[in-house]
């Protein structure tokens, strides 16, 4: 299994990026796709779930209207659109693969995201 994450930086407040996450190794098409965040000090924060057919994607409260969660089956990728970023933004990212019927969860390495001016 292995995952390529592409897209993090240094963006100034207000400013946007695109995460992107290639998967190989497991049937992506079978695996519900999250992305998840973990700021210095802070747990792991789910920030975006998308379904096997990419029909239906949540966010927190703090995301919405804001992060826009994205899949391409054919592609084996999933991409996060982030716009109106924050300093509290600042995390690293990472992507993860969940069974959608199974205990099988695959995690990328993570990617830096840092909003600050």
């Amino acid at each position: 299994v292995q995952f390529v994450e592409s897209g993090g930086g240094l963006v100034q407040p207000g400013g946007s990026l695109r995460l992107s996450c290639a998967a190989s190794g497991f049937t992506f098409s079978r695996f519900i796709m999250n992305w998840y965040r973990q700021a210095p000090g802070k747990g792991r924060e789910l920030v975006a779930p998308i379904s096997i057919t990419g029909a239906t994607t949540t966010y927190p409260d703090s995301m919405k209207g804001r992060f826009t969660i994205s899949r391409d089956n054919a592609k084996n990728t999933v991409s996060l659109q982030m716009n109106s970023l924050k300093p509290e933004d600042t995390a690293v990212y990472y992507c993860n693969a969940k069974d959608r019927i199974g205990p099988t969860n695959y995690w990328g390495q993570g990617i830096q995201v840092t909003v600050s001016s």
